[in-house]
Order: structure tokens, then sequence, then C-alpha cells
């Protein structure tokens, strides 16, 4: 058996990530370890048992350049969930920047939003 089991995130700090992700949008903190120069730090969207995100804080220019643009200005991680108005409101209603109103595809509900950091995501639910 294979699963995918988590996705780096270039973040250009990682206590600003922590705030936003644990803080504002509730989401779980599972791991936070010191490694000395960087830290291990891992995220679970609410309910989540898998499917975890590492918040990797940006070193050097180089990474630094591509912060909060890892996916070249496409959407680049899709947050699923059960019940998308319930969602949709909630992350409204604690700031998260929407770019346009929820619109129905064939396969879902769906509205792209950006994170603090300028990373772009879909908030979808399945049909």
């Amino acid at each position: 058996m294979q699963y995918l089991h988590a996705v780096s995130l270039l973040v250009p700090d990682y206590d600003a990530a922590i705030a936003f992700y644990c803080g504002q949008l509730g989401w779980q903190l599972v791991e936070d370890v010191d490694q000395g120069r960087k830290r291990w730090v891992r995220i679970l969207p609410p309910g989540a048992e898998q499917g975890s995100l590492i918040l990797a804080r940006a070193e050097g220019p180089e990474q630094q350049a591509v912060t909060g643009n890892q996916f070249g200005g496409r959407i680049g991680l899709f947050l699923a969930t059960d019940d998308f108005a319930r969602d949709h409101a909630a992350m409204l209603a604690k700031g998260v920047h929407f770019e346009e109103e929820p619109r129905r595809e064939p396969y879902g509900t769906v509205a792209v939003w950006r994170d603090p950091f300028g990373n772009r995501w879909d908030l979808i639910q399945f049909t």
C-alpha cells in the first residue's frame, strides 16, 4: 500500500504560518520539532487523519523568490470539505480572501482562496 503522506509548502516564517493555519483556520498542529536551523512542522485540516501539510520556512533567495508562487500561478493545493457552505462561510468570517464567488463544476462546488503568503487553494466539495 502507498499513500501521499504530506506535501511541503514554503512559507516565510514558521510561526506566522502556524498562526494562520492552526490559529485562524483551526487546523491541527501535529508535529513541531526543532531540528537546529530548521523545524519539522506538520499540520492537518480539521477532521483529517492523513494528507498533511509540511510548513517549510523558505531559506535563501531562490526559495524566498517562489514563496507564494510554488505552482507557477496555478492552484496547487486542494482543501476538500464535506460541507462547502459551512466551511466557505466560516473561512470568510475568519478573514480568508476568496478570489471568486463559489461556482458549480461537473466535479463539485469550488472557490479559489489565498493564504496570507500568496498560495492559491481550491476549497472544494466533490459531487
